[in-house]
């Protein structure tokens, strides 16, 4: 829902504010292209812009800019307050509502309690600023899993701020200047992780995070909510049985799809036929008074596509479904342009299909529930289970043991330098020894559990780094001290993977075509039972999200969705050495590479020389480069 932008200027003098902040907010009519508005402050140097999607409340009494009813607040929002209801009972009867709107609820929760208790009330996805007349103070917020974005940026005495990387740059005060460091950890990634952009100067607020500007400048950052501290909190709380946390949790999901179903416009749901997804359209479909619109999308290929099982799960449910059959010249027309939904370098494959998918629900609906967080809450992926055994194994050996035994691999290996030269054996099959003796000196390097998931997402292992000059900022803090590590585990993705790439991902692609995507996974409570639940509940033997399965079985047949779990992917390395070819080659040219100044030319060079023949497959890593080199490309 929405978008937003603007400025506080504490020098005041940006020409025209309400026209600037108009254009700021002009950039993300995606976002909502159904209503505009601005509000400025012209002796504070303070300007808000907004464009809506009209969601909950079509009448005009949602109008964003909107100011309280006493007159001191003005906010913009983008989101949504899930439990506007409760809040608004809260509040009382006796406030003379002019609306609906969620944007109201949230509005007056701040005028009545103040920003700070305000948010700790909120179960929602949602960014937004909020001006203070009286006290001449911004406030920006973001919600506890990242789902809606805020960027912000402090240049030339000006605070820049909007949903939108693109909505900064219309300010004359804004400075582009790419910050080498995060380019690094980019291409280590594939996603850039909060605080940091692809601009030196500009910010991500971080979730579940509030910052206050005040008129002499003062800028200061509150975390309101913790995923990790909450997780610690949460712990061991369940005490029942497997049947009792199966029946629990059924009960808080139909709240909490009940809730994201919401809408004065039509509602459908993304459905792959995995576990997610499936349960989501299931409570839907038992929540909803008519059939439910489902939405897929399958390649044309073979081991990727899963159409088919998605169409069973509709057709046992009785969905309205649609299919999108993608094949190669659409999906590769979309390859060059997908940067630009992000604004910055992007390079999770699976925002390709996601795009598609967005884009054909919008032609029926406005608002789409999908199932990500599942994972993250409650053990869907192999890592949770891998790295804390591959952790307690390394534990168990003395820490000076295992810097002796990295210094020995990676003797045994090679020197860094050798492995970057073309044609050496050690790079021709990662099956090779010498690689193998490069993990090892690697995980025996790992000081913690936090080490070890890093070195799990890290790209151009054991290579000089892509990127000449660049310091090395490690995204990873530490793992919470809890005596389930899996959880722990868990929690570092829920910070860095969900808030970073899938939040990141979804936002962008549906938003792209002005459809609201909703989370059921990632409600308060949802969360909140999910990290009381005994690790055995969640990931028992080989299998993850069993609790979750179990309630799914409820409702659809297990033979339908009990398979191994297949992610959104395309085939990359196979477009690479076919019809993507000619661009891949254009855009990782060495000499391109060299004069741009950014990436070491040489490195990524051979490595496309290598993929190109067959040699070896380097998809992931020249797919983070080629993401950067279109991204550059539309900024030149």
């Amino acid at each position: 829902m929405c978008g937003f932008a603007g400025f506080f200027d504490l020098s005041a003098r940006t020409p025209d504010p309400a026209a600037t902040a108009g254009a700021m907010a002009a950039t993300l009519i995606h976002r909502g292209p159904d209503d505009h508005g601005t509000w400025n402050d012209d002796e504070a140097g303070l300007a808000l812009g907004f464009r809506r999607l009209s969601i909950l409340d079509l009448s005009p009494q949602g109008h964003q800019p909107m100011v309280s009813h006493d007159g001191r607040w003005v906010v913009v929002f983008n989101g949504e307050i899930y439990n506007h209801a409760e809040l608004r009972a809260r509040l009382g009867r006796d406030t003379a509502w002019r609306g609906r709107s969620d944007t109201e609820v949230l509005l007056e929760a701040v005028a009545a309690w103040g920003p700070e208790r305000a948010v700790e009330r909120f179960d929602g996805m949602f960014a937004f600023a909020v001006w203070d007349r009286a006290e001449r103070r911004l406030t920006l917020g973001r919600d506890r899993f990242g789902e809606k974005p805020l960027y912000w940026a402090l240049s030339d005495g000006v605070m820049l701020f909007g949903s939108e990387l693109r909505a900064l740059a219309v300010h004359p005060a804004w400075n582009g200047a790419i910050d080498r460091d995060a380019l690094a950890l980019y291409l280590r990634m594939g996603w850039i992780p909060a605080p940091h952009t692809i601009h030196r100067r500009a910010r991500k607020l971080e979730p579940g995070t509030l910052m206050t500007v005040t008129a002499d400048g003062n800028v200061t950052t509150t975390r309101y909510w913790s995923a990790q501290e909450r997780a610690a909190e949460m712990a061991g709380r369940f005490t029942g049985s497997r049947d009792d946390a199966v029946h629990q949790l059924e009960e808080l999901l139909r709240r909490s799809v009940a809730l994201r179903m919401q809408a004065d416009v039509p509602v459908g749901v993304f459905l792959s036929g995995g576990i997610d997804s499936s349960l989501t359209a299931a409570l839907m479909s038992r929540l909803s008074d008519r059939p439910v619109h489902s939405f897929t999308v399958g390649f044309d290929q073979a081991g990727l596509d899963e159409s088919a099982h998605a169409r069973a799960v509709a057709k046992h449910l009785g969905t309205i479904h649609t299919e999108l059959r993608v094949g190669e010249d659409e999906a590769l027309t979309m390859v060059p342009d997908l940067p630009r939904l992000f604004d910055e370098p992007f390079a999770d494959p699976a925002a390709l299909p996601t795009a598609l998918l967005a884009r054909i629900t919008r032609k029926h609906v406005t608002v789409a529930l999908s199932g990500d967080g599942a994972d993250e809450l409650f053990g869907g992926y192999g890592i949770y289970r891998s790295l804390p055994a591959d952790w307690t194994r390394l534990s168990r050996i003395p820490a000076p043991l295992r810097r002796g035994l990295a210094t020995g691999a990676r003797l045994l290996a090679g020197p860094a330098e050798s492995l970057a030269r073309v044609g050496a054996a050690f790079r021709r099959r990662r099956s090779h020894p010498g690689y193998r003796l490069g993990r090892a000196a690697e995980a025996f390097s790992a000081g913690s559990l936090a080490e070890l998931l890093s070195l799990h997402y890290t790209r151009w292992r054991g290579m000089p780094s892509p990127v000449p000059l660049a310091q090395t900022l490690e995204p990873f803090g530490t793992a919470a001290p809890l005596a389930d590590p899996a959880l722990a585990v868990m929690l570092l993705d829920v910070g860095l993977y969900l808030a970073d790439d899938l939040c990141v991902k979804t936002d962008r692609t549906t938003m792209a075509s002005s459809l609201e995507a909703r989370l059921p996974f990632l409600g308060n409570e949802i969360a909140d039972f999910a990290w009381s639940l005994p690790s055995d509940f969640k990931i028992n033997g080989g299998t993850g999200k069993a609790v979750l399965r179990d309630v799914l079985f409820r409702h659809v047949p297990r033979a339908l969705v009990d398979r191994p779990k297949m992610g959104f992917e395309v085939p990359v390395g196979k477009w690479l050495r076919g019809r993507l070819r000619p661009w891949a080659d254009d855009m990782l040219s060495e000499a391109r590479l060299s004069r741009q100044g950014w990436l070491n030319a040489p490195l990524v060079a051979q490595c496309w020389r290598e993929h190109r023949s067959g040699a070896k497959s380097w998809q992931t890593e020249l797919w983070h480069v080629l993401m950067f080199q279109a991204w550059l490309e539309g900024r030149e």
